[in-house]
């Protein structure tokens, strides 16, 4: 079909207007549709925002909320660590008073204990000057008259610095040669310490509870025989010969062998001493307790011992005809046979040789003696009783020794001054004691010195090494150190006699005396 387009500009004119009105309609529907589409569009974008916005604000309102509780609990927190870390300052603070009191009361108790130490040191000064002070008061007071002069400057000398008293007495007639400190020697006493084993030995002799063949304990084993028992001061030894005597036996003879009772010096106030009634302990036996003893009971002791049993009475000469012509005072002889009082004169000259006094004497002079060492009268004291020369004995000289430093070692070396001031005196005869009286028979032994300790008696301390009982390997090679050995008692079982004392050591040291086999052997004189 054809188109058909009208000719007239009028009607040209209205369909172009329709067209545009139409056109334009479209467009404004379309721009409407577009309008429409944007308006729900942003009105989507508001409520999603708004959305968003709620969330927001609902999200920064738990954010808030948590955060007020976070910071609630902050607070509280830091609240709480606050008291914390003022009680922990508190605590520290304290603490270190505390710790500054404990330092302070440290520091005050070490210069309390370090005064009380600087006094009790100051008291124990003064008690050891007083005691010298003492000593050397009582020399300046003693009466010498009827003194050898001579020997007392010798037994003065040779106490030199040692608070103490030395006695030197002829062994066979009882007459006295110089009483130095006789306050200490006459009118007071001491502990004997370990001198007592002379008393118990004796005893245990004359009971026959020790063996006069080989100086074992009769049903006990032991690990020394008398001789050495004696010279090393065995406790446990003369413990164990006490056990088997008992202490009434013990009080027996040490009455009859002069303790407890005046020796009869015509000297005014003389003390009697102490026996050790009703004390069972074992140590009477070998520590002396509840003994006292003046060292001229023990100056009678060992003249006895040496003499054989003659009790005498010590005297000092008052005029000219006593000095020159002095006559002995004897009380009475002992009732028990001599050779139970001489047998323990072969461990006091062990004593001598290599026991607990050899570094103090002069063996060859021929002494023989017991060492003590104990504490009495709030000090140590050191004791030694001898007689020398032992084959013939002319002098008994004893001497005690008080302060912190004494023991038997240092009174036998005083002792041992006194014996080379008299050396000239001391004559000895060629007897042997130990082979003829005494009927051992040892055997020499060729070989290296024994070693090992001593025990220092009650001291607990080591007084000499047994190598030096032998001498040096050069000696025993070259024989000039004639040494005899005897087989020493089997060792003791495990049963436990006595009690245990604190100077008992483990030693086990052979049995020893010096022999020269070319010194002929005598009869033992009798008187």
């Amino acid at each position: 079909m054809k188109l058909m387009y009208p000719k007239t500009p009028f009607v040209r004119a209205l369909l172009c207007l329709i067209a545009v009105c139409i056109v334009f309609a479209g467009g404004v529907s379309a721009q409407s549709k577009k309008t429409s589409k944007s308006q729900k569009a942003v009105a989507k974008k508001i409520d999603r925002s708004a959305k968003d916005a709620r969330n927001s604000n609902a999200k920064d309102s738990k954010k808030d909320k948590s955060s007020a509780k976070d910071r609630s609990k902050a607070d509280a927190k830091a609240t709480k660590n606050s008291r914390n870390t003022a009680e922990l300052r508190r605590a520290e603070a304290e603490r270190r008073r505390r710790e500054e009191e404990r330092r302070a009361a440290i520091i005050a108790e070490q210069r309390r204990r370090e005064q009380a130490a600087r006094e009790a040191r100051a008291r124990h000064l003064a008690f050891e000057r007083g005691l010298r002070t003492e000593t050397v008061e009582n020399m300046m007071r003693d009466n010498t008259e009827g003194e050898d002069p001579y020997i007392r400057r010798a037994a003065v000398a040779a106490l030199g610095g040692h608070a103490g008293s030395v006695v030197v007495m002829e062994a066979q007639t009882g007459k006295v040669m110089t009483i130095v400190n006789q306050d200490w020697a006459i009118h007071s006493g001491i502990k004997p310490c370990s001198t007592i084993k002379l008393v118990t030995g004796v005893a245990g002799l004359n009971e026959g509870v020790i063996s006069k063949e080989d100086g074992s304990i009769r049903n006990t084993r032991t690990r020394r025989d008398l001789d050495d028992a004696i010279a090393f001061s065995d406790n446990g030894y003369f413990q164990r010969v006490g056990a088997n005597l008992g202490s009434p036996k013990m009080i027996e003879y040490a009455k009859d062998l002069g303790l407890g009772q005046p020796t009869g010096l015509n000297v005014p106030g003389e003390y009697a001493g102490k026996l050790p009634y009703g004390n069972n302990n074992a140590r009477i036996y070998s520590h002396g307790d509840d003994f006292e003893v003046t060292p001229l009971q023990l100056a009678v002791l060992v003249s006895e011992i040496s003499n054989g049993g003659k009790k005498l009475i010590p005297r000092i000469p008052r005029n000219e005809i006593e000095k020159t012509q002095f006559q002995p005072f004897m009380r009475e002889r002992l009732s028990f046979p001599q050779h139970n009082v001489r047998r323990v004169i072969p461990g006091m000259i062990g004593a001598a040789e290599y026991g607990t006094a050899h570094r103090g004497v002069d063996a060859s002079q021929g002494v023989a003696g017991k060492t003590g060492s104990c504490i009495s009268k709030g000090s140590w004291v050191g004791l030694f009783a001898s007689v020398a020369p032992i084959e013939q004995a002319k002098y008994a000289v004893v001497v005690i020794t008080r302060g912190e430093h004494e023991r038997g070692k240092y009174a036998a070396a005083v002792a041992g001054q006194v014996y080379r001031a008299l050396g000239p005196q001391l004559v000895r005869t060629d007897r042997n004691l130990a082979q003829t009286e005494f009927k051992i028979r040892p055997r020499i032994v060729a070989g290296a010195p024994v070693k090992g300790n001593v025990a220092d008696e009650d001291g607990d301390e080591d007084d000499a090494a047994m190598s030096n009982a032998f001498g040096d390997k050069e000696d025993l090679a070259a024989g000039r150190n004639n040494v005899v050995l005897v087989p020493a008692v089997p060792p003791a079982d495990n049963k436990k006699l006595v009690q245990k004392t604190g100077s008992s050591k483990t030693v086990f040291p052979p049995v020893v005396i010096t022999y020269d086999p070319t010194v002929k052997d005598e009869a033992p004189d009798q008187k």
